[in-house]
């Protein structure tokens, strides 16, 4: 849940939507608009704190500012 939170703490004013899906077997993915930016799958392990955020930021979010908390 740290990833979701991190996200909309940070870029909430240019993500339209967060969708929370439950998988079996500990599946853990994050996609965004059809990439996978990160696979629990394909890593063989849970992302580390933070490590979702960044790979949004290198991704998606270059140039975007962050959300004035």
């Amino acid at each position: 849940m740290s990833a979701a939170h991190d996200l909309l703490r940070d870029y909430q004013h240019v993500i339209a939507e967060v969708r929370l899906v439950t998988g079996s077997k500990g599946v853990f993915d994050v996609v965004v608009d059809g990439e996978v930016l990160y696979s629990k799958a394909s890593t063989g392990r849970h992302a580390k704190p933070g490590e979702v955020l960044a790979l949004f930021r290198d991704r998606c979010a270059q140039g975007v500012e962050v959300y004035e908390h």
